[in-house]
């Protein structure tokens, strides 16, 4: 596509922003099928992602972002004003990862374009087409596999890679793909399931057609995957750990705040806010300790909560109906603190077996929240409200589903998902929780400070990694030392930071961000300020720059503190 002066003759500001978000969504969903996003069909093909590919994208953004540079900002409209101060960072963004070659490290400690597949195929199907578009998109996955492996190995030839300590054992995701019956498969899932509205002898032939796709085309591919990651990527990656380490890793880390906090912000700024909100915090936990009764110092306690054989499950089941309950006992209070509730109900299930070693305690989006079941002694219940709220309702499978249903909003509003926003709402649903009476016991307060903490300190880990020079050692005491969490999600959790620099600190920065408009709204409103209205204009607007986020509060305020749904106030 190539955008000429002569496209804007005769079209309002409005209508040619809308011209151009409208073509580009579509275009990047022929681009880019999504893979977690449950509300689209299953697409019958993977992105070619190779070189030129690439190029064709970086291009294609740039004729993009000189368009909207045409456009006069102060001539649109507000709701189009709004879909602007979204759209072209977005696009900026896109542009930053193509300059920087991000493609070329397509892999980290916590995700992979291999484990991405397994997101698919543990998607809800609901078609004869989608059962057909998987077994497409599998037969697919050699070449895709090969472009992947071809740009690891430009990445590896300039020093861009992951740092080796974070991905050791992450073959081990790929090896269970690669052998066993493929029955067993977890890309085979789809056809293990209930089949809905298939008939029998259709499904007996999906059924035959996916397990032969999976034996001759998905192992073979796997199993040299398996081979180029042990035998040549893993043992030639870099020993370094910092961004600033990686080629031109300064601009790369900044760009990476940028990215994921939508701030202008340094590092060395980021580290005094984490120091300064960890020691607010750790007050707190003490307070919180002393008022369960314990004698001994805060060390002690930290030793007793991890060793105590009170605070665990002692099987998945139980935690998973202890996650359940929580997620109802919400439900009976979900109308107090919000107007619009969203349709989509979600499932609670077990994180898979094959990423449940390195994953984190849960994560949740459209229709499911994953907790996850592995390493019981060190799956705390005191946690366990906070990581419910954070993941299920009010949080991701709350939030990211009203997103989707605002069909007012242009679809690339809809889909969004910018992490300051996303996860900044789901770290504030954790603090709401206490004002919902969520938290029966100081233990669970103490857990959901412990939460609060394990993101504050991340902008300290993140930022002395990336920035200051810190050890992994030193990563790791810092924050066994400041939280109460178990070491092996230490260790997991500070791989993860290592090998995605700036994404953990879109939380915290995200959160104040949304505390500190409603302290301001509260404080102009007074005996105006309801909840209700407060949070149903927050989640309003889908997922948005944190910026845009303030600026809508200034006018919630400026209206009076009316909200979007005044009826359901």
């Amino acid at each position: 596509m190539s955008f000429t002066p002569s496209m804007a003759a005769g079209q309002s500001a409005d209508a040619q922003l809308r011209s151009i978000y409208t073509q580009e969504w579509k275009w990047r969903l022929e681009q880019f099928p999504d893979q977690e996003d449950s509300t689209k069909p299953i697409a019958d093909h993977l992105p070619r992602v190779d070189a030129a590919a690439q190029e064709k994208r970086l291009h294609y953004w740039e004729d993009v972002l000189r368009k909207l540079d045409t456009i006069p900002r102060a001539q649109l409209s507000p709701e189009e004003q709004i879909n602007y101060d979204v759209y072209r960072p977005e696009i900026q963004n896109f542009i930053a990862d193509q300059k920087f070659r991000d493609y070329e490290m397509p892999a980290n400690s916590d995700s992979a374009f291999w484990t991405d597949l397994g997101y698919t195929a543990r998607r809800p199907f609901r078609s004869l087409k989608d059962y057909r578009n998987w077994i497409a998109q599998m037969r697919e996955i050699p070449r895709y596999f090969h472009e992947q492996i071809a740009n690891m190995r430009a990445g590896l030839a300039r020093g861009f890679t992951p740092p080796r300590v974070t991905l050791q054992g992450r073959d081990k995701s790929i090896e269970q793909v690669a052998k066993g019956k493929p029955e067993d498969n977890q890309l085979y899932t789809p056809f293990r399931e209930p089949m809905v509205g298939i008939q029998p002898a259709e499904q007996a032939k999906l059924k035959a057609e996916a397990a032969q796709v999976i034996r001759e085309v998905v192992q073979p591919a796997y199993a040299d995957l398996l081979k180029f990651v042990r035998d040549e990527y893993i043992p030639h990656t870099r020993t370094t750990l910092a961004a600033y380490d990686l080629p031109d890793g300064k601009a790369y880390y900044r760009q990476a705040i940028r990215e994921y906090t939508t701030l202008n912000l340094t590092p060395e700024e980021i580290h005094k806010i984490g120091l300064s909100e960890a020691g607010k915090l750790h007050a707190q936990m003490i307070d919180v300790m002393k008022e369960t009764g314990f004698k001994g110092d805060f060390p002690a306690f930290l030793h007793f909560l991890r060793t105590d054989p009170q605070f665990y499950a002692k099987t998945p089941q139980e935690l998973l109906n202890r996650a359940a309950w929580i997620a109802k006992v919400f439900d009976g209070k979900a109308s107090q603190y919000f107007g619009y509730l969203p349709r989509m109900r979600f499932t609670i299930k077990p994180v898979p077996p094959d990423l449940a070693p390195f994953y984190t305690s849960g994560r949740g989006g459209p229709g499911v929240y994953l907790v996850n079941t592995y390493d019981l002694p060190h799956r705390p219940l005191y946690n366990l409200t906070a990581l419910t709220l954070h993941e299920s309702a009010p949080g991701h499978a709350f939030q990211i589903p009203i997103a989707l249903e605002h069909k007012n909003q242009p679809e690339f509003r809809q889909h969004d998902y910018i992490s300051a926003y996303g996860e900044g709402w789901a770290l504030y649903c954790e603090w709401l929780g206490q004002e919902m009476g969520m938290y029966e016991t100081p233990y669970d307060r103490f857990g959901m400070l412990g939460w609060q903490i394990w993101r504050a300190v991340r902008l300290v880990v993140d930022t002395g990694i990336h920035s200051q020079g810190w050890t992994r050692e030193q990563a790791l005491k810092y924050m066994h030392d400041y939280t109460a969490l178990p070491d092996h999600e230490i260790e997991t959790e500070v791989d993860r930071y290592i090998a995605w620099p700036g994404q953990a600190l879109s939380y915290y920065l995200g959160e104040l961000a949304i505390l500190r408009a409603r302290e301001k709204a509260e404080e102009a409103l007074g005996p105006k300020f309801n909840i209700r209205a407060f949070h149903d204009t927050v989640l309003e607007l889908g997922s948005v720059p944190l910026p845009v986020l303030t600026a809508r509060i200034d006018r919630f305020i400026a209206e009076g503190g009316k909200g979007p749904y005044p009826d359901m106030e």
